[in-house]
């Protein structure tokens, strides 16, 4: 197979709150011979609350960011399912929208940057499942996760609005999603079947309506441990800090205690190359991962 290369956009969580899924991201990446070319001097996404004030500014901004991938040459990836909708978002109303586009490379031109629409967009979930494929992911296969019961959280924005997400993740259902739980399959694990798999977190909710955001947290979680799960895997940051760091204020607003390992994608897919653990972070995690 051809070497891959990407053009990695981290967005702002893989570099300071959850710095574990930039290093496990980074190390699995080598592992599986994929080549990422990290982008500097890209900027924050606008966390889907920028276009709620300043829309022009919020696809500048991501226009900018794709500008860099361009300017490699390369498809870009990301590691944050709200920067994957953002950035995707930003590039279908700028390839479908030539008047746009002109105007946001009026603002580009300030800093020397033009916005052609060359590079792909999609999440790095995607770029193992349907670019790496699964068969060669399993060939690399050293620790079979023979042990445990994982259950897939999605999230929102990998999936959703699917007639934007479907353009570069290969079609995943929005209702009914497979690509994790087909890929905890491949690394040797049981897949925990579970219906709140592809409900929000309640992550952007946090701040106004924290009882909501732990109760659609919990709401996920309870349903994942009632089937099975010995632990959770989520290919978004945001989605990881609320089920890592909040589970004891979830656990309050729900009423039971919760107590369940939540790994980042990378994370996962490390420990079944047989990669170190410290090497993919595990020790930033907040809930108990001695189980490794």
């Amino acid at each position: 197979m051809a070497n891959l290369k990407y053009a990695l956009y981290t967005g702002c969580t893989a570099r300071e709150s959850t710095p574990e899924l930039l290093k496990s991201t980074m190390a699995i990446a080598e592992a599986l011979d994929i080549e990422l070319v990290l982008l500097d001097e890209a900027s924050c996404c606008g966390a889907s609350h920028l276009q709620d004030f300043d829309d022009m500014l919020s696809l500048t901004l991501n226009a900018r960011n794709i500008c860099y991938a361009e300017k490699l040459g390369l498809p870009m990836v990301t590691i944050c399912n709200t920067c994957q909708l953002n950035t995707a978002m930003t590039k279908d109303r700028l390839d479908s929208d030539n008047e746009l586009k002109n105007r946001v490379n009026e603002k580009l031109k300030e800093v020397g940057l033009e916005y052609k629409g060359t590079s792909d967009v999609k999440h790095f979930l995607y770029a193992l499942v349907d670019d790496l494929g699964l068969d060669e992911i399993t060939k690399k296969v050293v620790k079979p996760l023979s042990d445990l019961q994982i259950a897939a959280y999605y999230g929102c924005h990998n999936i959703r609005p699917s007639h934007l997400q479907q353009k570069s993740n290969g079609g995943e259902n929005p209702y009914v999603p497979n690509s994790i739980d087909r890929l905890i399959v491949a690394l040797g694990a049981k897949n925990v079947e579970y219906e709140h798999k592809n409900k929000c977190c309640g992550f952007h909710v946090e701040l106004q309506a924290p009882k909501t955001a732990n109760r659609l947290s919990g709401n996920a979680m309870l349903d994942a441990i009632d089937n099975g799960a010995q632990t959770l895997v989520t290919p978004c940051p945001l989605c990881h800090l609320r089920m890592d760091v909040q589970q004891h204020n979830i656990a309050k607003e729900m009423g039971r205690e919760i107590d369940i390992p939540v790994l980042h994608l990378p994370q996962m897919v490390g420990l079944a190359l047989g990669i170190e653990p410290v090497k993919l972070g595990l020790n930033h995690n907040v809930a108990d991962v001695t189980f490794v």
